[in-house]
């Protein structure tokens, strides 16, 4: 008598299950985190029309200017601490050394007088930044 081994068929499917676990809970976990990441410091922009910059540039570099004349940069995740001019033309230069493409902004507060946005700019200029753009808010109809 002969005895007939029944062969087993493998499986070679891929269980994706756990991987979309993995996926959803790493989709809730960033929808939960991303309202809390903010950036910058907190100015009052004046409202203008004015174009976005494009979505492929570089990240700028934003130089910001709140009501009582303390200077901000804001590079990435800085810190946000008040810097005094030098300090600000020195961190301007050498991240324009790094990126010499990086688009350089200033935000400035609607309540600035206008000469502490001027010595911004010539500030920018002197560490080398060649275009300086302005930062407004939308208009709102």
């Amino acid at each position: 008598m002969q005895y007939q081994r029944k062969r087993r068929r493998l499986n070679a499917d891929i269980n994706v299950v756990p991987y979309i676990d993995v996926m959803l809970v790493l989709l809730i976990i960033f929808m939960v985190t991303a309202p809390l990441v903010v950036q910058g410091v907190k100015v009052d922009l004046p409202q203008a029309a004015a174009k976005a910059l494009p979505e492929e540039s570089k990240p700028p570099l934003i130089a910001s200017v709140k009501a009582d004349g303390s200077y901000y940069l804001t590079v990435g995740d800085s810190p946000k601490q008040a810097l005094s001019q030098q300090e600000l033309a020195t961190l301007v230069a050498a991240h324009l050394q790094m990126e010499p493409e990086a688009p350089v902004m200033v935000k400035g507060d609607r309540a600035v007088p206008y000469d502490y946005i001027l010595q911004l700019m010539v500030t920018l200029q002197e560490a080398g930044a060649g275009s300086v753009g302005l930062m407004t808010d939308p208009v709102e109809e």
